[in-house]
């Protein structure tokens, strides 16, 4: 019935009918979930539901008692009653009561007759506090409206983080004020691969777009309303031959550098200058204006470091800095924006590579290189998210099938999504406490589109939800009748997923090659080094 399973639901007898003139009410702390319940049942009411009357009712009632993203649910013929303590507890309140009425209340027409909702008692809270999903828009931008409507999405399957990768090597996507050519220069690219980088084949068609500031004001205050923080990523000091073609003076030999076409970390990488230093920092002190979430991400992942081994300036200044190698080059870099957020009452979050050279004392780790990087966090008392490339990495490939588009990485089909456990083994229950939670990945090199996209997030993304919220064991056989009931509302909200039986026609890409690897490849390739591997 409910997607993710929550805690406890018991069954009523009857049902409650919802009608454009039944008043959906709440106490002061809730109001925002109410109203947002409000414009969601709207379209299939004809109406906007009025804020006070007399009769049966849906109130949404403070419950002090009850954790941040808890919530209690009581569904009578006489009354529908939506118990929490806050915003995000009664938002997903109010998702439940979406998805207990018929798929057509996600359609912009009105149903037919009244709404009914079955008579019930949900207790639900999540299992893990971070629930994310990183969307790769450096690669492939994805419109701003694209970006909402993922937003909804990810509410939907009550999902609290968003990621966003807004810089690399392929493009710059964020404005900043004061270095205009981070965009009108970085912010495209000439061409781009298409298919696995392995097989060279290239279109010379201009890829770009970016978010001006106002964009991701708005981004930010529709995810709020929505219980989702948006966490930013600017990479450093790898993934920045973008940065380098708008800012030559970033890199290393001073000369032009185009923003990269092919897929895969460039070679170009930052300087440790402290002029470059105190770039990123004036970067850094926009995105925290635009942003209110605690973590930023800095990336910190797959640093090719051939141009520090090769320039005299790097070498001297890691003997200024009594700096042994350039795996304490990275750790040095990493350290200093760690410093500066820890400044700035905000969290450094970075991709596990920023284990190498020891890690800096106020960081999180994305454990993505397997489960090795969670278990030398977790036991160093750092905490750690869990993103696995093997388990959640949902730019891979779905079957073995010759159908699948662009066949990337080892096979991730939806019963591993479901399967995904963010909690390594070999973790004591203390340490257990530093996993905070998983994250799904959606890359973007072989993503052109929101109907690609869409493709490789569902029906991925709602195993996934349900793997990061349900307590309890989990069962894939009792999972996959409430998913096919499920996909009716996605038909509804027009989500162009994968199909159970594959692919469609015109979901298939015989046109771009990929590069198909087996999980063992995989982590063997990425722990070997920041080669390419798509």
């Amino acid at each position: 019935m409910l997607i993710p399973r929550p805690d406890e639901l018991t069954r009523g007898e009857g049902e409650f009918l919802v009608a454009p003139d039944t008043p959906i009410m709440s106490d002061p702390p809730l109001r925002r979930a109410a109203e947002w319940l409000r414009s969601a049942l709207a379209p299939s009411l004809g109406a906007l539901p009025p804020t006070s009357g007399n009769g049966p009712a849906v109130r949404f009632r403070h419950a002090p008692d009850l954790a941040e993203e808890a919530y209690r649910l009581t569904v009578t013929p006489e009354a529908v009653v939506a118990e929490a303590s806050s915003h995000p507890g009664a938002f997903y309140a109010a998702q439940s009561l979406v998805q207990l009425l018929p798929p057509s209340v996600h359609r912009s027409a009105p149903t037919p007759g009244p709404l009914r909702l079955p008579a019930l008692a949900v207790t639900d809270r999540p299992r893990f506090g971070w629930r994310g999903t990183l969307i790769d828009v450096a690669r492939h931008f994805l419109p701003k409206r694209e970006v909402l409507r993922y937003l909804d999405l990810l509410a939907l399957h009550k999902i609290n983080v968003l990621h966003l990768h807004l810089t690399d090597d392929q493009g710059w996507r964020i404005e900043i004020k004061r270095y205009p050519l981070l965009t009108r220069t970085g912010g495209w690219r000439a061409g781009s691969t298409v298919g696995s980088s392995r097989h060279g084949r290239h279109e010379d068609r201009p890829h770009g777009g970016f978010y001006t500031q106002e964009d991701i004001r708005e981004i930010v205050a529709y995810a709020a309303e929505r219980a989702i923080t948006v966490v930013p990523e600017i990479d450093l000091p790898g993934h920045t031959q973008a940065a380098i073609a708008a800012y030559p003076e970033l890199g290393n030999t001073g000369g032009p550098v185009d923003v990269r076409t092919a897929w895969g970390p460039g070679e170009h990488v930052l300087n440790p200058e402290e002029s470059t230093l105190a770039f990123f920092r004036n970067v850094f002190d926009e995105v925290l204006d635009l942003f209110d979430s605690r973590y930023v991400c800095i990336g910190g992942d797959e640093c090719v470091t051939a141009e520090w081994r090769e320039s005299a300036r790097v070498q001297e200044l890691m003997r200024e800095r009594g700096l042994p190698d350039e795996d304490a080059l990275q750790a040095w870099f990493v350290r200093h924006f760690d410093d500066y957020l820890t400044e700035r009452g905000r969290r450094l979050l970075g991709w596990d590579e920023i284990l190498n050279g020891g890690l800096a004392e106020g960081a999180t780790v994305m454990s993505w290189r397997g489960t090795g990087g969670a278990l030398a966090a977790a036991r160093a008392g750092h905490d750690v998210i869990a993103c696995p490339l093997t388990d959640v990495y949902f730019d891979y490939r779905q079957s073995d099938g010759p159908d699948e588009p662009i066949p990337v990485g080892c096979v991730i089909d939806l019963a591993d999504a479901y399967a995904f456990e963010p909690v390594p083994e070999g973790l004591s229950p203390e340490e257990a406490r530093h996993v905070l939670g998983g994250q799904a990945q959606l890359w973007t090199e072989p993503v052109d589109g929101p109907r690609a996209l869409d493709y490789l997030a569902f029906p991925r993304l709602v195993a996934f939800a349900e793997a990061v919220w349900t307590s309890g064991p989990r069962d894939y056989a009792e999972f996959e009748p409430r998913l096919l009931a499920h996909l009716e509302r996605l038909d509804a909200l027009g989500v162009e997923y994968r199909p159970m039986a594959g692919p469609h026609p015109w979901q298939q890409r015989p046109d771009a090659r990929g590069w198909p690897r087996s999980r063992a490849e995989m982590l063997a390739d990425v722990l070997g080094g920041p080669e390419q591997h798509l």
